[in-house]
C-alpha cells in the first residue's frame, strides 16, 4: 500500500515579509509534526494580496527564484524537516514578472518552477497588471515514495483543463494554493461555495484527491474567506477549516486504492480525444 500524508495551511498575512515567513514556518512545523509529507501554504504568502490595486512600485518586491526570501526560507525548512513544500512567490525573470510556484523537495532543492497559466483581471484581482501568463506549461513533480504531484495556482483551479492536463501527465494528487475572498464590485457575491465546488468537481471527474489552501483576514477592506480543505478521490471532504480559522489540516491518502477506483470509474478509459479538437480552438 502506498500512502501519502498531505497538509494545507491557512492563515492571515500582513505587509511584514519576515513575520509572514515566520508564521508559515510555524505552521509547516506543526504539519510536519502531524506526519505531513507534502505541505501547502496559500498563494503569495510573502505579504498582503497586492493585486487589488495597480501600483508600479510593487514590482520591486518580485525576486528571482534563487533570491526570494520566501523560497529560501522554505528551502531551509524543507531540508530540516524532510518535507515537500510547494511555495508560491512573486517572480522576477529579467524584465518579466510571474505569479510562480517553486516546488521544493525534502532535500531543500528547488525541483523546478511553475508559472501560473491563467491570469485573472477584475476588480480586486488585477493580476494582469503584474503577471505575464505563465510560459512553463502545466507541470507535475516527483513526490514522496515515487508519487507524482500536480499543482495549479488559484485562478488555474477554475479550469477543468488544468486538472485534466495534470492528470494526463500522471498526477496522483492535485494542489491549489489560493488567495480569494470578497468581490469589491459586488458585496452580495460570495464565491466560497463556488470555489469549493469547482475543485470538488475536479476530484470527482478525475478520481483524484484535491488539496486547497486559502488565506484569511481583512486586507484594506477585502475579506479572504479561508475554507481551505482536502477532499478524497470521490469529492468527500476529509479535512477543512472555517472562514476565520488559522491552522493546519492533514489527511492520509491511500494511493493504491485511489488508483483502483480511478480505473473502475473508466473516465480515462472512455475518453475520446479525437472529438475534443474544439477545446483547443479560440472562441
Amino acid at each position: 500500500m502506498t500512502e501519502i500524508t498531505v497538509a494545507a495551511l491557512q492563515l492571515a498575512f500582513t505587509s511584514d515579509l519576515d513575520a509572514n515567513i515566520a508564521h508559515v514556518s510555524e505552521l509547516v512545523r506543526e504539519a510536519a509534526g502531524k506526519g505531513a509529507q507534502v505541505i501547502l501554504p496559500p498563494e503569495l504568502f510573502e505579504g498582503e494580496y497586492f493585486c487589488r490595486v495597480e501600483d508600479e512600485g510593487l514590482f520591486a518586491t518580485a525576486k528571482p527564484v534563487g533570491e526570494h526570501k520566501a523560497v529560501l526560507a522554505m528551502q531551509s525548512l524543507a531540508r530540516e524537516l524532510g518535507v515537500t513544500i510547494p511555495t508560491s512567490f512573486f517572480e522576477a525573470d529579467g524584465p518579466h514578472h510571474y505569479n510562480s510556484l517553486a516546488m521544493i523537495g525534502p532535500d531543500g532543492a528547488v525541483q523546478g518552477v511553475y508559472r501560473k497559466s491563467h491570469i485573472p483581471d477584475g476588480p480586486g484581482y488585477e493580476e494582469k497588471f503584474y503577471f505575464r501568463p505563465g510560459n512553463t506549461g502545466f507541470k507535475v513533480w516527483p513526490g514522496p515514495d515515487a508519487t507524482t504531484l500536480g499543482v495549479g495556482i488559484c485562478w488555474d483551479q477554475w479550469y477543468p483543463e488544468t486538472a485534466r492536463a495534470l492528470m494526463l501527465m500522471g498526477s496522483q494528487v492535485l494542489f491549489f494554493p489560493t488567495a480569494i475572498g470578497s468581490e469589491p464590485h459586488d458585496t452580495s457575491l460570495d464565491t466560497a461555495r463556488l470555489w469549493r465546488r469547482a475543485m470538488v468537481g475536479h476530484a470527482v471527474s478525475n478520481v483524484v484527491p484535491v488539496v486547497a489552501a486559502n488565506r484569511i483576514g481583512v486586507e484594506h477592506g477585502q475579506t479572504f474567506y479561508g475554507t481551505s480543505f482536502i477532499t478524497d478521490e470521490r469529492g468527500d471532504i476529509l479535512a477543512e477549516l472555517g472562514r476565520e480559522e488559522t491552522g493546519v489540516i492533514t489527511a492520509t491518502l491511500d494511493l493504491d486504492r485511489i488508483k483502483r477506483h480511478r480505473a473502475a470509474f473508466g473516465f480515462f478509459r472512455d475518453r475520446r480525444p479525437e472529438l475534443y479538437g474544439r477545446l483547443v480552438q479560440d472562441i
